[in-house]
């Protein structure tokens, strides 16, 4: 099996690093209160376990205790999950309140392998310094907490926030815009990553796009989307590319 998902499973966690996926796993702490207070798995259920960096194993419950402590035997080889080609980047500009979280989670979700947010002209979202931290560990966490649902093993990169034009010069940069080319016409990048640029209400002021010296413009559809929408679709499709039939 080449993905954690592939495995029916009752529940998915992460250990921090790969030399942690041993014969046997003691689970305390949140994650053990989860296990056993919370989901009440039983002796013999599975759970799958992984690195964060691509690295799982399936486990068994061989003992859970009402205290939280949970030990896990383990029922499988170490697995390694495939990685997208070409590698998957989108960097969305931040917009307000919630609807970056809701970005983060999804495109999590999709296989995306980094989140990069940015802030453009037309950003109304603009945090210091000190806000702008607490943001990113925030989204480190949904992240987490995604991985977990949707039973990935690797989890993301969430870059610092930036300006825009720092991205300038990525030789896979795709910016989204309407009147672009279908992202299954595009061939794969140089440089191995596709980073797909997604604007901010209101999209991209006049010259950002040219500045950022795209090597290809992609059309997400024939509506007007919200930013975070945008970011998922533009996810999903270049997602859904790599792991076309054929692709490893």
């Amino acid at each position: 099996m080449r993905w954690p998902a592939d495995v029916p499973a009752a529940a998915h966690l992460f250990v921090p690093s790969a030399e942690q996926l041993t014969e046997t796993v003691d689970v305390v702490g949140e994650d053990g209160h989860h296990l056993a207070r919370v989901l009440r798995l039983r002796v013999g259920e599975t759970v799958t376990v992984a690195d964060g960096a691509g690295a799982w194993r399936p486990y068994e419950v061989a003992q859970a205790e009402p205290s939280g402590t949970v030990v896990l035997r383990a029922s499988g080889q170490l697995g390694r999950e495939p990685v997208l080609t070409p590698r998957l980047a989108v960097a969305f500009a931040l917009t307000k309140g919630e609807k970056p979280e809701l970005a983060v989670q999804k495109l999590t979700e999709l296989g995306v392998g980094r989140i990069v947010p940015v802030v453009a002209e037309r950003s109304i979202s603009r945090p210091d310094a000190t806000k702008a931290g607490a943001l990113a560990e925030r989204w480190r966490r949904i992240v987490r907490e995604a991985a977990r649902q949707c039973r990935r093993a690797t989890l993301p990169v969430v870059e610092e926030l930036a300006p825009l034009q720092k991205l300038a010069g990525h030789p896979g940069l795709v910016v989204a815009e309407r009147g672009g080319r279908p992202a299954d016409a595009l061939h794969d990048p140089p440089g191995g990553e596709v980073l797909v640029v997604i604007g901010p209400e209101g999209g991209l002021a006049a010259g950002e796009a040219e500045a950022l010296t795209p090597w290809a413009r992609v059309d997400l559809g024939p509506h007007i989307l919200r930013a975070e929408t945008a970011a998922i679709a533009a996810g999903a499709l270049f997602a859904a590319r790599a792991a076309r039939p054929g692709r490893e």
